[in-house]
């Protein structure tokens, strides 16, 4: 099994910039796809990014605003996101799916708000 903890979310206006952590614990090198997805107000929850076998996959709405970013030593991974629009805001979760394992692993979610 994988731990995921995240943090970093808040209160940002249009325009600004926010820095998502994640940090994993448990069986880390069965982890084989990492990545970020988010749930707005009413909405299901749909993927921002994913990494899989080496190859970084954005979802439309957020390329070239949002970076994924991977931090070996620390086990944990990060997201960028830059020019932040409104439309941006909602909880975002980090996950893992683990070998050996049926479901995802799940972070405890954080809540990013974009005021316009």
């Amino acid at each position: 099994q994988v731990q995921l903890v995240e943090s970093g979310g808040g209160l940002v206006q249009s325009g600004g910039s926010l820095r998502l952590s994640c940090t994993a614990s448990g069986a880390i090198s069965d982890i084989y796809v990492m990545g970020w997805y988010r749930q707005a107000p009413g909405k299901e929850r749909e993927r921002v990014v994913s990494i899989s076998g080496g190859a970084t996959n954005y979802a439309e709405p957020v390329k070239g605003r949002f970076t994924f970013l991977r931090d070996y030593a620390n086990n944990a991974w990060y997201l960028q996101m830059d020019s932040l629009k409104a439309e941006d805001t909602g909880v975002y979760y980090c996950y893992a799916l683990v070998r050996f394992s049926r479901e995802p692993s799940w972070g405890q979610g954080t809540q990013v708000t974009v005021s316009p």
